[in-house]
């Protein structure tokens, strides 16, 4: 069953503050494989001119995908995420994200598309601090693919 065209628009209410600390940044780092100094020693960030140690681009996906969640499960909206995969994704950063940052995300809904029986669900993630100010808009892309037929 098609998705509910009227949910493009609908805006869920902001996460709880997510607090970055330098141990995620490293391990984070870590794990993809990205020797950059910057992400693990404080001294390397401050000669970039960064007032602590940043986190690699993608490291905000945990955050907004989890953020992304309370569109996933809501019930009204309809999706079953057990037909879902990950399509896409995309990051436009007004700053870094840097260690002893709090973060909240407000996710929007941006575009639902049916092709070929599939849904494709597009979430905005606007990541703020708790100053306000905007620190980096994600997007991703669901695909809840179409059931199978007997």
């Amino acid at each position: 069953m098609a998705l509910d065209q009227s949910f493009v628009g609908r805006t869920y209410p902001p996460t709880a503050p997510y607090e970055v600390g330098r141990e995620k940044i490293r391990e984070f780092a870590e794990a993809v494989g990205d020797a950059n100094p910057a992400y693990v020693d404080q001294e390397a960030a401050k000669t970039l001119g960064h007032p602590d140690v940043i986190a690699p681009p993608t490291f905000v996906f945990a955050i907004t995908f989890k953020a992304a969640g309370q569109v996933i499960e809501d019930p009204q909206l309809g999706l079953d995420y057990s037909r879902v995969v990950h399509g896409d994704q995309k990051f436009a950063y007004t700053r870094p994200v840097r260690a002893g940052d709090r973060l909240s995300v407000t996710s929007t809904i941006e575009a639902i598309k049916s092709m070929a029986g599939n849904d494709i669900l597009d979430i905005r993630g606007e990541v703020h601090d708790e100053s306000g100010e905007h620190v980096v808009t994600a997007w991703t892309k669901l695909v809840s693919r179409a059931p199978e037929e007997a």
